[in-house]
């Protein structure tokens, strides 16, 4: 199996719960290395470009909205299948439909407030990674 990185994003739902840490223990006690994190507050901006890649389905504007009404947390994870392990910790995008011990059936309020995000493929993990860190950020 192979190392590899992948982008983790604790949302602003999640972080004004006080729940940074309690997600971050169960993404390391999955077996994931956090190499990089930081506290960040999206402008507007930032959101829109993060998240260009639905500008045009009809929740870009309530996503945007959401994305730049809190602090958020940006992260790098490492680890075997890191991609896809974050994706099976993190859990189904609406609550409803996530697995028991995920971190949405956890922590999500709704499939708009669901408490976290994570890259979907190895590009996506590249992009994601370079829109909020410089090489010299990760250090794991």
């Amino acid at each position: 199996m192979a190392i590899e990185r992948t982008f983790s994003m604790i949302k602003p739902d999640a972080t004004r719960r006080n729940l940074t840490g309690a997600i971050t223990k169960i993404l390391e006690e999955s077996g994931l290395t956090v190499v990089a994190s930081k506290r960040v507050w999206m402008s507007r901006r930032e959101a829109e470009g993060f998240y260009a890649v639905h500008k045009e389905r009809p929740f870009f504007g309530e996503l945007v909205e959401s994305m730049s009404s809190g602090p958020t947390v940006v992260q790098v994870l490492e680890g075997e299948n890191a991609i896809a392990r974050n994706r099976e910790i993190m859990g189904a995008t609406n609550p409803k439909d996530a697995a028991e011990g995920t971190i949405r059936k956890q922590h999500a309020l709704s499939i708009g407030e669901n408490s976290v995000h994570g890259s979907d493929a190895p590009e996506t993990a590249k992009q994601e990674i370079a829109y909020w860190f410089s090489e010299t950020e990760i250090v794991g």
